[in-house]
């Protein structure tokens, strides 16, 4: 069987604010956006330039869920915690993120994968982002 992941889905608040927040810190684009006037969902499809996407999706009466302070506690909750990308460069994409206004959760510093550097960031509404550097990174 052949898969491949298509993308990830961030249930959000405000979804005009972190669209504009994922498309500036990332450098992503909109695939589509839609609207289920029966749910009063909305939503919106970005993607990467190395292909990956994220799908925001909002509803009005939507409470917060895990807004996890870090990782150690987020795995304190069982289900999705986070999402994860990979960059050649580890620390200068740390930094822009926490220009373009993500939260300092943990500096740059060694993964418990050997050869692997890691860091985390939470995007405006807490949602947590893990940022991966491996020793022979793969441009994704």
């Amino acid at each position: 069987m052949t898969t491949r992941l298509d993308h990830v889905g961030v249930n959000v608040r405000d979804l005009a604010a972190q669209t504009a927040w994922y498309k500036a810190a990332f450098g992503l684009k909109t695939v589509f956006e839609f609207r289920l006037d029966g749910l009063g969902l909305s939503g919106v499809v970005l993607e990467h330039p190395h292909g990956w996407r994220i799908e925001l999706l909002a509803r009005p009466g939507s409470s917060p869920g895990l807004r996890a302070p870090d990782p150690p506690t987020a795995v304190l909750t069982e289900g999705y915690g986070h999402f994860a990308v990979t960059t050649p460069e580890l620390d200068p994409v740390y930094g822009a993120l926490v220009a373009h206004g993500a939260g300092e959760v943990m500096k740059p510093g060694p993964s418990p994968e050997p050869g692997v550097r890691m860091a985390w960031v939470n995007d405006p509404e807490g949602n947590l982002i893990e940022l991966i550097e491996r020793s022979t990174a793969l441009s994704a």
